[in-house]
């Protein structure tokens, strides 16, 4: 027994995945830049299919560095639509530039995206013990959603986003 989960036996290149990031709190603003990136071209394709253009996504995508995608014009977003190592699908590639520019105001705003992020749960993971799949519920209950509302936490991060640049 490796002591991943089912879904990360499936492929060997889930391995690296599954042991060093999925579930690991992340505090670098540019893995958190990539992660955004990543997570919006996976989108209606599967995780697999994103880890394996993973590296060809670092080189058409500058090392995920936020100043430099906000700077993309609409040239540079023409050659990324004709690079067959990434998703190239236009509004893919558009809202990753779009989500730079609002990524790098809401570190602006923050002083940091991770800062930004990590107010939403106080500063530390939440640590669930779910002991099965089944046992994680698809929906928060609302007494949970009305206690954080009813306490002095930040706003959810969905309203949050709703409400800024994104």
């Amino acid at each position: 027994m490796s002591g991943r989960c089912p879904w990360a036996e499936k492929d060997p290149l889930y391995h690296p995945y599954h042991d060093r990031e999925w579930g690991v709190p992340s505090h670098d603003d540019r893995h958190l830049f990539e992660m955004l990136v990543l997570e919006g071209a996976q989108a209606g394709l599967s995780w697999l299919t994103i880890l394996r253009k993973r590296d060809a996504y670092r080189r058409a995508f500058d090392g995920f560095d936020p100043a430099r995608v906000a700077r993309y014009t609409e040239k540079r977003q023409q050659k990324l639509l004709a690079d067959p190592g990434i998703v190239r699908n236009r509004q893919k590639v558009a809202a990753a530039v779009a989500n730079a520019r609002a990524f790098l105001a809401t570190a602006g705003e923050f002083g940091s995206f991770d800062a930004y992020l990590w107010r939403f749960v106080g500063g530390a993971p939440r640590q669930n013990r779910f002991r099965r799949l089944a046992d994680v519920p698809a929906r928060w209950p609302r007494t949970c959603a009305r206690a954080a509302l009813a306490s002095s936490a930040p706003p959810s991060a969905t309203r949050s986003c709703r409400r800024s640049a994104w």
